[in-house]
C-alpha cells in the first residue's frame, strides 16, 4: 500500500464540510488584545491553550470558596442578528452571570465564553467577543479562555448563540445571604432597560405593533431595535463595594421571574418583601410593552424587572450610608420596601 503525498488528491477538505480553521485561527488573534485588556491578578495563561490556570493565591484569597454561574442571552440576540447591531449582547453575557454571582457575596474572577454558529463570520464573532471582554474589564474578572464552535447546518444564515460561564471567589463564611431580619430595608438599584430576560415575549408583543426594529423609539431616542438592545447593567463593581462597607444581607438579581419571584429567593422562611410601586416610576419600555399587549400588572411584574434591576436588603441601621454609596458609585438608588413577616411579595400602590 502507499500513500499519495503529492498533487492530484481530490479528497473531501474540512473546508468544503463547512467548517474553516483558519478563520477560527484568525478571530483568535483579532480578540487577543481585547482579552489581554482585562488581565488581573491571578491570570497565569493567555488564549490559546487547551485550558485557563488561575491563582486564587495570587489573587489575593487566604481560604477561598469559589462560586460559579453560567447563563445565556436568549431571544435578545435574534434582535441583534436581525439589526446588526452586536456590540452590546457580549455586555449582556457578562452581566447575566457577573451579576448572578455577586449575589452570592463572590467576586467575580474569570470568564469562558462559548460562541456557536453555522458559517463563523470574523467580523461578528469578534464584535461580540470584544463586548464580552468589555463586559468583563468592567467586572473586573478576566477572560481567560472560550470556544467558538462552526457547526454547519445547526445554525443558518448570520445565527449564532451564547453562553457565559463565569467563576468568582469569596473568603470562607462571607456567603450572601446572611442575617436577613424582619425590618431590614430593600434599596433598588435601577435598570438599564430590560436587560435580558422577557424577549420571546417582547418579539411577539413588536409584532403585534407592527413595527420595524429601525422604526423610531416609540418612548425614547434612536431606533425600537436600539433601545431593545440597551445592555444589561453591570452591578459588580458597586455592589462589592457596598457589601465589604458592611451591613448587606441579601443581594437579589432581578430576572426571569421579575420582582415577584426574584426578591423571595434569598429570604429565610417566614419573611416576606413588601415593595411599594409608588416608590419609582415605571421606565417607558415597560409602559409601552404594557400598554401594546394590553398586559395586567400582576403578568408584568412577573415577566420584567420593571426598572428595578438588583435589590440590596440592608440592616435598617445601615440603609442611609449604603444608599449613600452605590449612589456615589454611579447607582440610581431608591427605597423600594422592606423585609416583613410572611411569606413571597406584598405590593403596596401600583407602576400601571
Amino acid at each position: 500500500m502507499t500513500t499519495e503525498t503529492g498533487g492530484g488528491h481530490n479528497g473531501l477538505t474540512y473546508a468544503e464540510a463547512g467548517v474553516d480553521i483558519d478563520a477560527g485561527n484568525a478571530l483568535v488573534e483579532r480578540i487577543k488584545p481585547a482579552a489581554a485588556a482585562t488581565r488581573r491578578p491571578g491570570v497565569m495563561s493567555g488564549l490559546g491553550g487547551f485550558g485557563a490556570l488561575f491563582d486564587l493565591k495570587a489573587a489575593g484569597y487566604t481560604d477561598p470558596v469559589l462560586v460559579a454561574a453560567t447563563d445565556g442571552v436568549g431571544t435578545k440576540l435574534s434582535i441583534a442578528i436581525d439589526t446588526g447591531h452586536l456590540d452590546g449582547v457580549g455586555v449582556d453575557l457578562v452581566a447575566m452571570c457577573v451579576n448572578d454571582l455577586v449575589c452570592q457575596g463572590a467576586e467575580p474572577l474569570f470568564f469562558l465564553d462559548y460562541f456557536a454558529t453555522g458559517k463563523l463570520q470574523v467580523e461578528q464573532a469578534a464584535r461580540v467577543i470584544e463586548g464580552i471582554a468589555a463586559g468583563c474589564a468592567a467586572s473586573g474578572c478576566a477572560l481567560i479562555g472560550g470556544e467558538t464552535a462552526e457547526m454547519p447546518g445547526m445554525y443558518h444564515g448570520g445565527d449564532f448563540d451564547l453562553a457565559g460561564f463565569a467563576v468568582g471567589a469569596m473568603e470562607r463564611g462571607a456567603a450572601l445571604p446572611s442575617g436577613v431580619v424582619e425590618g431590614d430595608v430593600l434599596l433598588g438599584l435601577a435598570s438599564s432597560g430590560i436587560h435580558s430576560n422577557g424577549f420571546s415575549f417582547v418579539r411577539k408583543v413588536v409584532a403585534l405593533s407592527g413595527l420595524s426594529w429601525d422604526a423610531p423609539c416609540p418612548w425614547g431616542p434612536g431606533t425600537l431595535g436600539e433601545a431593545l438592545l440597551t445592555p444589561t447593567r453591570l452591578y459588580v463593581s458597586q455592589v462589592l463595594q457596598a457589601v465589604r462597607a458592611g451591613g448587606v444581607h441579601a443581594l437579589a438579581h432581578i430576572t426571569g421571574g421579575g420582582l415577584t419571584e426574584n426578591p423571595p429567593r434569598v429570604l429565610p422562611d417566614g419573611l416576606a418583601c413588601e415593595i411599594d410601586l409608588g416608590a419609582w416610576q415605571l421606565p417607558g419600555v415597560f409602559r409601552w410593552l404594557a400598554g401594546t399587549a394590553n398586559m395586567a400588572e400582576p403578568e408584568l411584574l412577573k415577566t420584567f424587572n420593571c426598572g428595578i434591576g438588583m435589590i440590596v436588603v440592608v440592616a435598617a441601621d445601615r440603609a442611609g450610608a449604603v444608599a449613600d454609596l452605590l449612589t456615589e458609585a454611579g447607582e440610581t438608588v431608591v427605597t423600594v420596601g422592606r423585609v416583613i413577616a410572611g411569606q413571597g411579595v406584598h405590593y403596596r400602590g401600583h407602576l400601571l
